[in-house]
Formats: structure tokens, C-alpha cells, sequence
């Protein structure tokens, strides 16, 4: 007899999955995948994220979540929103005797579909979202896996939080260089005012903070037209230039 193991879906190995993909909407692409297999009755698998204050359907796999998301964004309302909102899953066993969400369960009987379950991510967070799974049969999630399908909702958290760090930590490295870069042109300019008016560099920073102000121009903006009007190039934005031996 076949190895009844070796015939139900398996998670994923989701460190392998996350080092493997090189976006994060390609592994949140395999995740859906992952989970629909996990939901045999299931014939679609959306993930929902909120970016800007809206909420749109980053990845799916199968045939029906597109359409029933965009029904839930169009009116503002829904299980998924609420799993979104509210962090806590949210399983509709049969949308024919659901009475919540205004029009959405009509809509959902007349497009297919009579279950549904959203389990959220990353909760409470400016990067929430949802796992939205759909049924065109009722009660179709009965027979799921669910500790393993809130498992990968929760990796999916987890990449969204490191994808969020490593964002972070670019602009802050972005930042870094341009408030480096605007040092350095600003003290190329001082250089210049010091041997134009044989002064010390705090006043030669003085008498550039005066003409910026004066001409109501950023004093980085002053600095590069000063330099660049010595030099007849662009500033040096790089390391100090060190003279040659």
C-alpha cells in the first residue's frame, strides 16, 4: 500500500523557499501555491497586503480570488478585510447562510464560491495583510490542514517583517549617503571661501549659511553651484581627495 504520508501535501520548507526566491512577492507567489495544495477543496488563494492604506491582492493561485478580493476592496468590506483589520482569522462555512458584509456573500454565491477562510499576517502592523482561500463547495476547509496552513501564514509574516527591516535599512543607507555626499560638497566649498578670504572654515561656514539664506537657495544647492563654478565639473562626492605625492 502507498504511504498514506507520501500522498498529503507537505509545508513547504519555507528557509529554503525564503533563501531560493529573490523577491518577496515570489515567495509569497510560492505560498499561495503552497496553500491551495494544502486546502484540497480550495480552488483559489489570494494574499492580500495594505500599502498606502490599500489593500491589494499581491499574489494568487487558481481561479477565484481575484475576483471575490476585488469585490471586498470595491465595497470596503469582507472576510478578508476583517482578517486584515482585525487579526483573527475569519472562516465562512457557508456563504448561502452568511448574513455579514452587506451584498459580498451574494456575490460570492454567484460567482462559485460557498467557503471561505482568511487567516491574517503580519496583524496589526502598516504592512497587514491576509490569506484568503476559497471553496466552491460548503464547509470546504473542514478537512484542511490548518495548523500547517497558519503556518505559512505566519512565514509569510515573518518575510514581510524581514522584507520591511531590509527597506528600511536601505533608506537609512540612502540617507546616510546623501548626508555624506552634501558634507562633502559643502566642505569643498568652504575650502574655497578659506582661500578666497584668507578665513578660518566656521567663518567660511558662516558666509555660506548668510548667501543661502540671502538668495533663499539650500545651502547644498549654493555649495555645488559654488564648486562647480571653480572647477568647471561636477563636485566630488567620493572620499577626501588626497594630494599626490
Amino acid at each position: 500500500m502507498p504511504d498514506e504520508d507520501a500522498l498529503t501535501p507537505q509545508p513547504p520548507d519555507l528557509l529554503s523557499l525564503l533563501l531560493d526566491t529573490a523577491t518577496l512577492d515570489a515567495f509569497l507567489q510560492v505560498l499561495a501555491e503552497s496553500a491551495l495544495a494544502l486546502a484540497p477543496a480550495a480552488d483559489g488563494c489570494g494574499i492580500t497586503l495594505e500599502r498606502e492604506h490599500r489593500p491589494l491582492t499581491v499574489v494568487s493561485a487558481g481561479v477565484s480570488a481575484p475576483a471575490l478580493d476585488e469585490a471586498q476592496y470595491g465595497q470596503d468590506d469582507g472576510p478578508c478585510l476583517q482578517a486584515l483589520r482585525e487579526g483573527h482569522e475569519v472562516s465562512v462555512s457557508d456563504m448561502r447562510e452568511e448574513e455579514r458584509w452587506n451584498g459580498y456573500p451574494a456575490f460570492a454565491v454567484a460567482a462559485g464560491t460557498l467557503s471561505s477562510l482568511s487567516l491574517p499576517i503580519a496583524s496589526h502592523s502598516h504592512t497587514a495583510g491576509a490569506l484568503n482561500l476559497y471553496s466552491p463547495k460548503d464547509r470546504g476547509f473542514a478537512d484542511s490542514d490548518l495548523g500547517a496552513l497558519r503556518a505559512l501564514a505566519a512565514q509569510a509574516t515573518g518575510a514581510i517583517a524581514l522584507a520591511q527591516r531590509l527597506a528600511d535599512a536601505q533608506t537609512f543607507t540612502s540617507d546616510l549617503q546623501a548626508a555624506l555626499q552634501s558634507r562633502t560638497v559643502i566642505d569643498q566649498a568652504a575650502g574655497i571661501v578659506m582661500g578666497q578670504r584668507r578665513c578660518s572654515s566656521e567663518e567660511a561656514l558662516t558666509i555660506l549659511r548668510t548667501a543661502s539664506q540671502h538668495r533663499n537657495v539650500k545651502l547644498r544647492e549654493l555649495c555645488t553651484q559654488l564648486v562647480g563654478g571653480i572647477t568647471g565639473g561636477a563636485p566630488h562626492t567620493g572620499p577626501p581627495l588626497r594630494p599626490r605625492p
